[in-house]
């Protein structure tokens, strides 16, 4: 079950930060995943809730600072900015507190005679494995990705390159469409230093801190550039339909589900992937159901499965035995509401659905 996955996403991560050395990601680098993560999203909230928590396992002032101006050369500067104006609140409030602030050390300043074009040209070589890389097409901006990002921002050594990876495939994670650009730089995190264990480690630091969606996309990622088997979990986007509190019906389900209050008489109902109710009656009333999100099911007794998608609308007919659920592979969402109510209305919960039935619905 999801949840019970996200739980031990949960768990392995604290317990591993508990002692840190077992992790081949720093301590430094498990703050930047979420960080970097989170800037990417938007998430100021969360972004704050980040930045502090690496603040006080020691990561400084001076490294946050470099990992969020790093960033607006893949997120863009005005995420970048709203991150820095982020950790300066973070700042004031944690020296207003008196919470533990380390100011750390700021980048050794580049020689003169500094050359940035054939510095960066040299560090996005190593990026793609001893591969010279020329985006012709765009002569301007290969100029920019040479000479700025690898040249001036990657020469900045209060971070090291494999830091600056784990920054970018972490933000890289939280930003869809980008999945290409994601495998590269899993690629060139490998090459630039950091471990295949580290990079494995990342998607559970992703689950518990940020998002079952990005932790999803970057498993996609290493299991591409790692020639392994993936089957994606089609995940939702809570910011736009809650995901709310868990179901006070739950011992009518199989598998963990989630209620939230939309207004107006209506409910919205999130099943984590494989999760369904149980076979149950309405009488006396006409129950609808309209997928919102994800990809589900719905089934009457001794009828065949119709698959629910966004935009799929269902009216159960009173004293009808039936089912709905999300799809082994999916979250999904539906609204509910009740018509046609007449007195004495009310739901019948019966048997649970089995496995075999649930198993043979694709």
């Amino acid at each position: 079950m999801q949840k019970i996955r996200i739980i031990l996403a949960t768990l392995f991560v604290v317990a591993l930060q508990t002692k840190g050395q077992n992790m081949a990601l720093t301590t430094k680098q498990q703050a930047l995943v979420a960080i970097a993560a989170n800037e990417a999203k938007g998430n100021i909230e969360e972004l704050k809730t980040a930045l502090n928590e690496g603040l006080e396992q020691g990561l400084t002032v001076s490294e946050a600072k470099e990992a969020l101006s790093q960033l607006y050369a893949y997120t863009g500067f005005p995420r970048s900015l709203n991150a820095l104006g982020a950790l300066q609140q973070v700042i004031k409030e944690r020296t207003k507190a008196g919470l533990r602030l380390e100011e750390g050390r700021e980048a050794d300043p580049l020689p003169k005679e500094y050359d940035a074009l054939s510095q960066g040209t040299e560090v996005q070589t190593q990026l793609c494995g001893g591969q010279p890389f020329t985006y012709t097409f765009a002569p301007q901006t290969d100029y920019y990705l040479k000479s700025h990002l690898f040249g001036d921002i990657f020469a900045r050594n209060n971070l090291t390159f494999a830091d600056r990876e784990v920054v970018t495939v972490s933000a890289i994670s939280a930003l869809p469409g980008c999945e290409p650009q994601l495998q590269a730089h899993v690629s060139g995190a490998r090459n630039m230093g950091v471990s295949d264990d580290a990079l494995k480690e990342m998607p559970a630091l992703l689950e518990a801190k940020v998002g079952a969606a990005e932790a999803e996309r970057l498993r996609g990622a290493l299991a591409s550039v790692f020639g392994e088997t993936y089957s994606p979990i089609q995940t939702v986007d809570f910011s736009v339909w809650p995901k709310g509190e868990s179901n006070p019906y739950g011992k009518y389900f199989t598998g963990e589900s989630f209620l939230a209050d939309v207004g107006g008489g209506m409910m919205n109902v999130t099943f984590e992937p494989r999760c369904r109710n149980n076979w149950h009656v309405h009488h006396k009333q006409v129950q609808v159901l309209i997928c919102v999100s994800g990809r589900g099911w719905y089934q009457e007794w001794s009828k065949e499965a119709i698959e629910m998608t966004p935009g799929t609308i269902i009216a159960v007919p009173a004293e009808v035995k039936h089912w709905h659920g999300a799809a082994s592979n999916s979250w999904f969402q539906h609204l509910t509401y009740h018509k046609d109510v007449q007195e004495g209305a009310s739901n019948e919960w019966l048997e649970a659905v089995t496995n075999e039935i649930y198993d043979a619905l694709k």
